[in-house]
């Protein structure tokens, strides 16, 4: 890599988001849990009775990598599924009250890594550096072509 990919944007956001989960991973192994546990349980307790095929589109994983981490969840005590009464075929997602405790801790950890990466840089930076964030994230969204039969919005600034 040469100094001028090293200082690119892209390649810095990569290495941030790297060295962010290498310090959360470091955090977590105290709880017993992988990071891909937590991102499930963080996913889910924000949408909470999700079938289990859209949890795994939203994490980004196919349905049977989802389906074994489930297991792993449900044997912790931390998650159920339940039966989808308008599918039969699917499941919907619940976290049990063992899980609360956990998620609890998980935040606070996820806190602890945020607060060693924001440092010194201070607030008003941080929040245009979100405002930037948000801003590619929703130029990428526009730049992605609409699912085939559908009419894509676009995000107006």
């Amino acid at each position: 890599m040469t100094p001028d990919t090293a200082a690119s944007p892209g390649f810095l956001l990569h290495d941030v988001a790297r060295l962010l989960r290498r310090n959360f991973t470091r955090r977590i192994t105290a709880l017993g849990l992988t990071q891909a546990q937590c991102r499930a349980l963080l996913h889910l307790s924000r949408n909470e009775g999700v079938r289990q095929v859209d949890l795994a589109e939203t994490l980004e994983i196919q349905p049977i990598t989802l389906a074994r981490l489930l297991d792993q969840l449900a044997e912790a005590g931390f998650v159920e599924r339940r039966a989808d009464p308008d599918d039969r075929r699917a499941f919907r997602l619940v976290l049990t009250p063992a899980a609360r405790p956990a998620l609890a801790r998980i935040r606070a950890l996820a806190a602890q890594t945020w607060a060693d990466a924001i440092g010194d840089v201070g607030d008003a930076r941080m929040a245009q550096f979100a405002k930037t964030l948000a801003d590619l994230k929703r130029n990428l969204m526009d730049a992605e072509p609409a699912p085939a039969g559908v009419e894509k919005e676009r995000h107006v600034a």
